[in-house]
């Protein structure tokens, strides 16, 4: 029997413990955060659960809630993992977080390489495992990836394709936290081209997509995340040594951002309006509700009704089998909002995000996972990957994979 420590109870944080508090191989699951209230609010929705009071800025305090845990889940906004990380640390414990950090240096793409090196020795030397980006963009899709590059003998290029097409008649523009979506589409994205990492434009290099799923046409964008960074780095050894990796992304929430990036609505640098000096990306966030997360405000917002209930996670690997071209694409088929809601009383970005973060937990809970240091979530075994999609097709989440010759 596991105790799980959950740092941050958002929208993600509080799928993952609801999951967690299901599972009969966790004993405890233990929720921490700075304000009490808030705390009792989920732990009141749990059988198993506890509170703790914690600041994600104190290190020790995070450590103090750790004490006795199995595993940390980091729900936590980005910049938090560093105290989070060396909290697992000095407790002794398995860590897993949602997205790559940018608390390690101002560099991004530096930072995620300081968990590699830095980090990835320091849990090997203490017999833990440190698993980086494990929601569901990264995560559950980064394991669909490499599931998909099963099916070549070398792989060129990897498309990860997201349309978040779910929209309600309120205003409500993310489903997930607002700041971190306003922050990726406030600068330049990644992509991994002739084996180098280079920056792209926001918003810009559109490709329209039609897939089976639906008859109109998507146009996809560039979009600052982490994948094409992570891929960059596992290319020769996870992924069939892959010269070129995108990540795509389309949805109400790009079409809302996209003119707010061109007139310089996403600038973090402070400008003078009227007397008064302000960045505009925070007036901007300012005005942006925050994702639903509580079955009450979901309801409320269904009752209202839905725009589209609509979406796609699409892996496409191009590369060679048997000496032949080969086009592999991959579709992950998750529930709805609606679904979503009449299964777990949740939205659908918390069934991917939150539930697809717990199966990666359930391997930690199974002692599914045999590797010590830091991994992330595209440098899965093939035997763990096909336990996470056994456990996806559990509660909804599948693969269908179609190889066709180019």
């Amino acid at each position: 029997m596991k105790k799980i420590l959950v740092l941050g109870l958002g929208a993600q944080g509080l799928a993952a413990a609801r999951k967690l508090d299901e599972d009969p191989n966790v004993s405890e699951v233990i929720c921490a955060g700075r304000n009490q209230a808030a705390v009792d609010s989920v732990v009141s929705l749990l059988k198993k659960g506890r509170s703790v009071i914690a600041d994600a800025n104190d290190k020790d305090s995070i450590v103090a809630a750790a004490e006795g845990v199995d595993l940390i889940l980091n729900a936590l906004p980005l910049e938090h993992t560093k105290n989070v990380l060396d909290a697992a640390l000095e407790v002794g414990v398995n860590y897993q977080d949602y997205a790559a950090t940018t608390s390690l240096h101002e560099d991004w793409v530096e930072s995620i390489r300081i968990q590699y090196d830095v980090y990835g020795p320091k849990f090997a030397a203490i017999g833990k495992l440190a698993l980086v980006g494990t929601g569901s963009a990264p995560g559950l899709i980064c394991v669909a990836t490499r599931d998909a590059i099963r099916y070549v003998d070398r792989c060129d290029t990897i498309y990860n394709y997201i349309w978040e097409g779910v929209e309600a008649k309120r205003f409500l523009p993310f489903w997930w936290s607002p700041v971190t979506a306003l922050h990726d589409m406030s600068q330049k994205a990644y992509a991994f081209v002739d084996g180098e990492l280079i920056r792209t434009p926001a918003f810009g290099l559109p490709v329209n997509r039609k897939f089976e799923e639906w008859d109109e046409e998507i146009t996809f964008r560039e979009h600052c995340h982490d994948e094409p960074i992570h891929y960059s780095f596992n290319a020769e050894k996870y992924l069939k040594g892959a010269k070129n990796a995108y990540f795509k992304y389309a949805g109400p929430g790009m079409d809302f951002a996209g003119p707010l990036y061109r007139v310089g609505l996403l600038s973090h640098e402070k400008e003078w309006v009227g007397g008064v000096e302000v960045a505009p990306f925070d007036v901007v966030l300012k005005h942006i509700p925050p994702a639903p997360k509580y079955r009450e405000e979901i309801a409320e917002i269904l009752d209202e009704g839905l725009v589209t209930d609509s979406g796609c996670m699409v892996i496409q690997v191009f590369g060679e089998k048997d000496g032949k071209n080969v086009r592999v694409e991959t579709h992950v088929s998750a529930p709805g909002l609606v679904e979503s809601f009449e299964k777990e009383g949740i939205t659908a970005e918390m069934y991917l995000t939150g539930q697809g973060g717990y199966l990666f937990s359930k391997l930690f809970i199974n002692d599914r996972f045999d590797q010590v240091g830091l991994i992330s979530s595209d440098m899965l075994s093939m035997e763990q990957v096909d336990t996470y999609f056994e456990y996806a097709k559990e509660i909804g989440i599948t693969l269908e994979t179609k190889v066709t010759e180019e």
